[in-house]
């Protein structure tokens, strides 16, 4: 199936399938076609009829079979929606029957949230070859900062590079949970503004100060004050600023940065390390600091320190000294 855009271009054309199967580790877009399916396909006469919600949990596939074999009550056509239907997996390949020969007075949607069916199964491969399977994938941070851009421009707004690497920072990749921030703040503002990193921490409640992107930041410029103050705060609250994330964090700094090392053309190397343009120069200043060599020792040293933070031969360690002791294994190997 093809992209969100094209999939709802095509309702709106009147070019509606028998069956959407939405699946993927990224809800956001599952829930958006789903939504435009509830929202656009049924007059809105007809849907309190011919519009069935049902949950995953709560039924078989016998039962959304039997749902949707029914004939619509009001109008032409009855609109099925399967929520969490990912609990449906275990005998999911009891679909196939009717995949292969739909209602055709039926619009049938699955949401299959943060999984994905098995190739090799029957129904898979029918619902492949009528091509009603979208998989909505997980997107890469350089992804996100590009549809971060395209959602605000909806909204007549516009944020800082900087801001739109915070909202990652405490919020990752998750695009439901970041739309929702984008909404809040949305309200507060007018056509035209800029997010900026104070207007995250007014509103939204992220330290624009003390961060792991600040504390990377900190240690690609070699700010050896300021990489300690910061994990000095992070100590005064460490359910605030999980150790495990901090280290997952620098990880995927300095495989960054190992990556970077390895670039036999590193014109191209926001597209490689899957990151804004904006941000490569951080990873090229930082590759100066710390030769491959001693960038790999550092990787290594992370590795223990991440079994260690998980309580694997760790003693008594308190939270502030496993980040001191992170970051000595970093600084120890800043070239000399």
């Amino acid at each position: 199936m093809d992209n969100v855009s094209n999939i709802i271009k095509e309702i709106k054309a009147g070019n509606v399938k028998p069956i959407y199967f939405l699946m993927g580790d990224e809800p956001y877009y599952i829930d958006k076609i789903a939504e435009f399916i509830e929202n656009n396909v049924l007059p809105e006469e007809s849907r309190g009829f011919d519009q069935t919600v049902l949950y995953g949990k709560d039924v078989s596939i016998q039962d959304v079979v039997g749902a949707a074999k029914r004939f619509p009550m009001l109008g032409e056509k009855q609109v099925i929606i399967v929520r969490e239907a990912q609990e449906l997996s275990r005998n999911i390949n009891e679909l196939t029957a009717y995949v292969e020969n739909p209602q055709p007075t039926t619009i049938l949607v699955f949401c299959y949230k943060r999984d994905k069916l098995d190739g090799k199964l029957k129904v898979t491969k029918a619902l492949t070859k009528q091509n009603y399977i979208f998989h909505s994938k997980k997107k890469y941070e350089n992804e996100v900062l590009k549809w971060m851009t395209g959602v605000l421009k909806t909204k007549k707004l516009t944020i800082e590079p900087k801001a739109a690497a915070l909202f990652i920072e405490f919020l990752g990749t998750d695009l439901t949970r970041i739309s929702n921030e984008f909404d809040k703040l949305a309200i507060l503002l007018k056509p035209g503004d800029v997010i900026t990193v104070d207007i995250i921490e007014q509103n939204i409640g992220f330290s624009k100060d003390y961060n792991n992107f600040e504390l990377i930041s900190a240690i690609s410029t070699l700010n050896v004050q300021k990489s300690y103050r910061i994990i000095n705060q992070f100590s005064k609250d460490p359910s605030a600023n999980p150790v495990l994330l901090t280290i997952s964090a620098l990880y995927t700094h300095f495989k960054r940065i190992l990556t970077y090392h390895a670039l036999p053309n590193k014109s191209n190397a926001a597209s490689v390390l899957k990151m804004s343009p904006y941000f490569v120069g951080e990873i090229e200043q930082a590759a100066k600091l710390f030769p491959m060599k001693n960038t790999a020792k550092i990787i290594s040293a992370l590795h223990r320190l991440d079994v260690k933070s998980k309580g694997v031969d760790a003693g008594n360690i308190s939270h502030n000294d496993l980040l001191k002791e992170t970051l000595i294994s970093i600084f120890e190997n800043v070239k000399k």
